[in-house]
């Protein structure tokens, strides 16, 4: 049997496809188009999925949606009549987008398929967000967290799920609270990501890695906004926001009393660099915000777990959610509350919510037993090496073939130990945000100016950006604190912040508070990653390299040999490797 999954028409669509309840494809519409976040109708996922197990649109037996659009509709026009005559502008946008567009998803999945209505099924947004999690865990008993933007209308959910991997067990997702629209963890983070000048919806993350050079001086005006309870569960003072009812503004003039004025998106932040006083002086003020707002969101994050845990009596958790991407909350919430484990699936966004969608069908409403447990990101578009020799030689590109693996590695170990940066290009591409050794830009950890490198030559980006390590599994507590928490997945996908041991040793990926997002590698999970890691071990001593991803500032991660060497050259890496091909720049 094969279910389609799809998620769309928000931010990063997404397709998956399951064969009797196993994953055996999955990507996100960006990674085809090269825009990023793309949220059209993933036409392109959909044919990868398809071609990948080499199947026809007939053999489908359902097809999936992420969400309830007609829910979500009635969520839209009812805050648009509580809020009118400011959300004038807000109900043209819907006029435009969902009568002509997003309602009739039903249809427009139907006339790409040629698949009968009755094929085509809608799972709530946040039972989407739960399956995702919890569906790809090894658990047969879990707690489930999930807290986003919003969905149709919940925008945080607490449940439990409970799956057996025999057919006599009854599967089931329950959720047991939430908290609805338009009080949202995830809006939240985002009016701060805008106030920030970062992109909402993109530059979460940005605000998580800055907020580690302020210091929480905000969090009592922070809570002039939000109310919460001890069990976690908030409300948000609406007299400060304007998400609710505006298509271009989610804070008002109110917020911006309180906060003051916020960051240009052109302004340059000075942390680590010499600068006027002055510029100075604003840096450390959206610094303290940004720390500001974190810190309220991981003792949300963390008062909600507990109570959860408290009410489930269950040991372990899985969470999912855009908020579930915070790698930062997601160690705290692991040391601060009694749950032994947390599962987070590497897509925890809405493009994650595709492959929840079809679990939950296969499992709940078909009543399947479990048979499939996430144990690698490595679910996209591979290219063999005679495409990849093609591409070379019909763009007349200079190259070097290596045709064993062994040499391959030595020759790559040996320019990152000379300080070269490699483009590293490899096997089926990462599903989620993070790229995890198979479409990676690679670099030496042990250099203090290699963060300053690859953010200004490289990506483009802030200064400020921290970058992620690539460490062999057993030297991990070598060189950070995670003792007695080796094996939790989340080490996997990136999904935990730890604190560092031996900083001295590799500076290029310490951030300035002592930590690091890491990235734990096993022969299991990607044996020639790890045979290059090994190798670059036994010539440094250190089982550490950068792992940033392949890919320049606003643009997807690459996903083809075209994509690969169009951002080699448009770039300032010196190597690129794809297969056992190897490109070098000319001096």
């Amino acid at each position: 049997m094969y279910i389609l999954g799809l998620s769309c028409y928000y931010h990063d669509s997404a397709a998956c496809l399951l064969k009797d309840g196993e994953l055996v494809a999955a990507a996100q519409e960006e990674r085809f188009t090269r825009i990023k976040h793309d949220f059209s109708f993933p036409k392109n996922a959909i044919d990868f999925c398809l071609e990948s197990e080499g199947i026809e649109k007939e053999k489908l037996d359902f097809v999936v949606f992420y969400e309830k659009p007609f829910l979500k509709f009635e969520r839209i026009v009812k805050t648009i009549l509580m809020t009118y005559p400011r959300s004038c502008k807000l109900f043209s946008e819907v006029a435009i987008n969902w009568v002509k567009e997003k309602l009739w998803i039903k249809a427009t999945i139907s006339d790409f398929l040629d698949i009968k209505a009755d094929k085509i099924l809608f799972v709530n947004h946040h039972l989407s967000h739960a399956a995702s999690a919890f569906f790809c865990s090894p658990y047969e008993e879990a707690a489930t967290l999930t807290v986003d933007g919003v969905g149709e209308w919940a925008t945080t959910t607490l449940g439990v799920g409970r799956a057996g991997w025999d057919i006599s067990c009854q599967n089931d997702i329950s959720i047991l609270e939430e908290i609805k629209f338009p009080h949202s963890l995830g809006l939240l983070y985002s009016v701060f990501t805008a106030f920030l000048g970062f992109k909402v919806n993109n530059g979460e993350y940005k605000v998580m890695g800055m907020s580690s050079y302020g210091k929480p001086k905000y969090v009592d005006k922070i809570y002039k906004l939000v109310e919460i309870n001890s069990n976690g569960s908030f409300k948000l003072n609406m007299k400060y926001f304007s998400y609710h009812y505006s298509t271009k503004h989610s804070f008002n003039k109110n917020f911006r009393k309180l906060f003051g004025t916020p960051r240009s998106p052109e302004s340059v932040l000075l942390f680590e660099t010499k600068g006027f006083s002055d510029d100075i002086k604003e840096s450390e003020r959206f610094a303290d915000i940004a720390a500001s707002i974190q810190k309220v969101t991981e003792d949300i994050l963390i008062k909600m777990a507990n109570y959860l845990h408290k009410k489930t009596g269950v040991k372990k958790l899985c969470m999912a959610g855009g908020v579930a991407l915070n790698c930062v909350a997601n160690y705290k919430i692991l040391k601060q509350t009694p749950f032994e484990e947390i599962f987070i699936q590497p897509a925890a966004g809405d493009n994650g919510s595709a492959l929840g969608a079809a679990l939950y069908v296969w499992h709940c409403l078909l009543n399947k037993p479990r048979k499939f447990i996430l144990k690698h990101s490595y679910w996209g578009k591979s290219y063999s090496s005679l495409q990849i020799k093609m591409f070379l030689d019909k763009n007349g590109i200079d190259y070097r073939e290596f045709k064993n693996n062994s040499n391959l590695i030595e020759y790559v170990t040996e320019g990152l130990t000379n300080q070269k940066i490699v483009g590293w290009f490899h096997g089926r591409s990462e599903w989620g945000a993070r790229a995890l050794g198979n479409r990676s830009i690679l670099a030496d950890p042990r250099n203090p100016g290699m963060k300053d490198i690859i953010n200004l030559k490289i990506k483009f980006r802030e200064p400020f950006r921290p970058f992620a390590p690539s460490v062999l599994k057993e030297y991990a507590q070598d060189f950070f604190n995670i003792e007695g928490i080796i094996e939790h997945s989340p080490f996997k996908y990136m999904l935990y912040t730890v604190p560092v041991k031996r900083k001295e040793e590799i500076p290029a990926v310490t951030h300035v508070n002592g930590t690091s997002r890491i990235q734990i590698v096993s022969k299991d999970d990607n044996l020639l990653y790890y045979n290059l890691i090994k190798c670059f071990y036994k010539k440094t001593n250190i089982p550490v390299i950068v792992n940033t991803s392949f890919n320049l500032k606003g643009e997807p991660i690459v996903n083809s040999p075209e994509d690969a060497y169009s951002t080699f050259i448009r770039s300032g890496i010196d190597v690129l490797v794809m297969d056992r091909f190897v490109v070098c720049k000319k001096i």
